[in-house]
């Protein structure tokens, strides 16, 4: 068997990471993808009993990576393994197509079924408005309260359905437009950039929020490009530091049993998704407002929420019978 090129695998992993520089990837993806290829590149060398800087690309057999699936398999969740293997995948395939192997050894690897995507929208039909109310009458429990911020948080989240990435990616001019046609441009996953059509009020609620940093940081000059959510020192807020505005948010307003296990920010998203769809939007039409990049994403929040599914149970005979104990 010949290959076009020997190479190193850790030369082989920078190689992979400078073939994607022109996807323009996030620092978050790329530090997963790093960890993933460590991960299992530290399993390699103890399954084949070689130093890192000896192992070879045709190391990367089916049978070792097999094993050392295996044995990452033991030690993680699902969701860990499935994305390990989608590295890995991605590498080996680009490997391939650089002529490093004459064939995708992935194939021998068992793949974790990808689960189905099950919306977590905050529980009860109140509950959103319940949650602005709460942030705007200052519930949020803070040493230094920043309500204009908290509900502005919020409503990015309700009624434009951005992730806590592109809340962070907001800059002064993210908000365009003549009133009436007022649009926001989101930096999106993937960079998948998306234009949500929004009404005067958030407008006015980022106004709003604007002149409370003006009053905060009299001395900071505030440019178009600058970073539109800040923390309480006037920085850029950090991921940890959004995440936790909205939990303390929802236990500020008595709402925290009413949030989805395993859903904090995202919760506000799969709340505006599953509005639209309850209120008819298409699955294109979500596709385009979330910027998911499958139709099959946003066909769930459908499916999950259809009148159809409604309009079945009902016709359970059933409910005859409930109906005439009354």
């Amino acid at each position: 068997m010949r290959y076009k090129i020997r190479m190193k695998v850790s030369e082989a992993q920078q190689a992979f990471f400078a073939a994607r520089r022109p996807r323009k990837d996030s620092p978050h993806t790329t530090d997963a993808y790093r960890r993933d290829l460590a991960g299992i590149t530290t399993l390699l060398v103890s399954e084949l009993g070689r130093p890192a800087d000896a192992l070879d690309v045709t190391d990367l057999t089916g049978p070792a990576l097999r094993a050392v699936f295996g044995v990452f398999a033991d030690g993680h969740a699902k969701s860990s393994v499935l994305r390990a293997w989608s590295t890995w995948n991605q590498f080996l395939t680009f490997c391939v197509a650089d002529g490093l192997l004459e064939g995708n050894p992935m194939g021998a690897v068992a793949r974790p079924r990808t689960p189905a995507l099950t919306p977590k929208p905050l529980r009860g039909e109140e509950t959103p408005e319940q949650l602005l109310s709460a942030a705007a009458a200052g519930s949020r429990r803070a040493r230094d309260p920043w309500p204009e911020r908290d509900v502005l948080v919020i409503a990015l989240g309700l009624v434009a359905g951005l992730r806590a990435a592109e809340m962070r990616a907001l800059t002064g001019r993210s908000l365009v437009g003549r009133a009436g046609e007022l649009r926001l441009h989101v930096k999106g996953k993937g960079s998948r950039d998306r234009s949500i059509p929004v009404q005067p009020v958030l407008a006015e609620l980022i106004e709003r929020y604007r002149e409370s940093c003006r009053v905060r940081f009299p001395s900071a000059r505030f440019s178009p490009g600058s970073p539109l959510l800040l923390d309480r020192a006037g920085e850029p807020i950090g991921r940890g530091a959004l995440e936790y505005l909205v939990k303390s948010c929802y236990r500020g307003a008595g709402l925290h049993d009413r949030v989805p296990a395993g859903a904090n920010l995202h919760a506000l998203r799969h709340t505006f998704a599953t509005r639209l769809a309850e209120d008819g939007a298409t699955a294109s039409e979500i596709m385009a407002l979330l910027g998911h990049a499958s139709l099959a994403t946003s066909q769930n929040y459908i499916e999950a929420t259809g009148r159809e599914q409604r309009a079945a149970a009902a016709s359970n005979r059933t409910y005859r019978a409930l109906d005439s104990l009354g």
